[in-house]
């Protein structure tokens, strides 16, 4: 076999080509990453809204809560529903809320653009159904009143976003941001919450909530507390878990980033492998003379061959390296965009993953092999005696 540190050398000895190769395959692992990195972040943020301990429900056949429709009378049904937990004075913990999506003029962008922001009409029960939401900054609204408070992951992006500044919920109903809260990361922390009143007075919901959620005593409490919801075919109510129900709306918008990075990272991969296999057809035109050298030496055909996809993979794995390390910057970022189940824009975040950054590199290093592979074969074909008269 020959020795790692001959095809090591012969990288260093041709730096420029080297590096050109490397940071194309770096590019091409970079996108990878980055893809698969935001479509892990989506499915994070929006299934962390979820919780197992807690189940929702919506109006049969509705597939988001902007659909539904539930009335106020039938609320106090699902909490009388088996399996809902109580609070210390024996209350149930269920929380009936009306959303609604609202347009907002965007900060930073041109004059007049707007995007969609989620409005969630919630009760004085919602930090005990959703005991990992946290108020940050300021404090809660107060019930009754136009205050509301937002998300972290939408302050400042967003006119009147900032704590004690206002905007107006509908058409001269100004409200004031009086709380800012952390949902650990969820989607929660891409909407407005206000007064449960106040959003349906404004968006003439009177009588109506969009979806009830109950904090059951335990996870296994939930088949029993769907069947109940479910056996009133009058009620026409449907009951999900609260984690099942986010990950289905993460499904279509983490698809689509995924399907567009893998397609980009897909035909520059082309161009990485065309660059690892120009960078290789030139080493076995430079080095020839080596070549029958070492044919010379009794190193067989498979051990050039060997040698020489080897070095195309040190060469790729170097580049997926470099592009590994500049995507793990991403961690760092934010990014907005729309969720394509509520048309709502909501701020995800890169996760670095282990799973992803493995799969990033084998897939690096396997654009390098295919790419050296072709050369390989020719370095390993050369005849020793046209070699040496090279």
């Amino acid at each position: 076999m020959i020795p790692i540190s001959y095809n090591v050398r012969s990288l260093f000895v041709r730096r420029t080509t080297t590096i050109a190769t490397a940071l194309g395959v770096a590019l091409v692992v970079f996108v990878l990453a980055a893809a698969l990195m935001l479509s892990s972040g989506i499915q994070k943020t929006l299934v962390s809204a979820g919780s197992p301990d807690n189940a929702i429900v919506l109006r049969k056949g509705s597939d988001t809560e902007l659909a539904s429709g539930i009335e106020t009378r039938t609320v106090s049904l699902i909490q009388a529903a088996p399996g809902v937990k109580k609070d210390d004075t024996g209350a149930p913990l269920t929380t009936g809320e009306a959303v609604v999506v609202i347009a907002i003029d965007k900060i930073g962008t041109t004059e007049g653009q707007v995007s969609n922001v989620q409005v969630r009409g919630v009760t004085d029960k919602v930090f005990k159904v959703r005991p990992e939401v946290k108020v940050v900054q300021g404090r809660p609204a107060t019930p009754g009143t136009d205050e509301v408070m937002i998300g972290q992951g939408i302050v400042g992006r967003f006119k009147g976003m900032e704590l004690n500044q206002g905007f107006e919920l509908k058409k001269n109903r100004n409200v004031t941001v009086v709380g800012v809260f952390d949902a650990g990361g969820s989607s929660f922390e891409s909407e407005i919450w206000a007064d449960i009143d106040t959003v349906r007075t404004s968006f003439g919901r009177e009588g109506l909530v969009s979806s009830v959620t109950a904090r059951l005593e335990s996870s296994t409490k939930y088949e029993a507390f769907k069947a109940t919801m479910e056996s009133d075919k009058q009620l026409g109510l449907e009951s999900f878990r609260e984690d099942d129900y986010y990950r289905r709306q993460s499904e279509g918008t983490s698809i689509f980033v995924t399907v567009i990075g893998i397609v980009i990272a897909f035909f520059s991969s082309f161009g990485a492998m065309i660059g690892a296999m120009i960078t290789m057809y030139a080493a076995v035109s430079q080095r020839k003379r080596e070549i029958g050298t070492l044919r010379a030496l009794g190193f067989s055909q498979p051990a050039i061959l060997f040698s020489f996809v080897l070095e195309s993979a040190v060469l790729a794995l170097i580049g997926g390296v470099v592009g590994l390390i500049a995507a793990s910057f991403l961690g760092f970022a934010k990014v907005s965009m729309m969720n394509f189940a509520t048309w709502q824009e909501i701020t995800f975040s890169f996760k670095p993953d282990p799973v992803v950054f493995a799969a990033s590199l084998i897939a690096g290093t396997a654009m390098g092999v295919l790419g050296g592979f072709f050369p390989a074969v020719r370095a390993a074909r050369v005849s020793p005696i046209e070699a040496m008269r090279a």
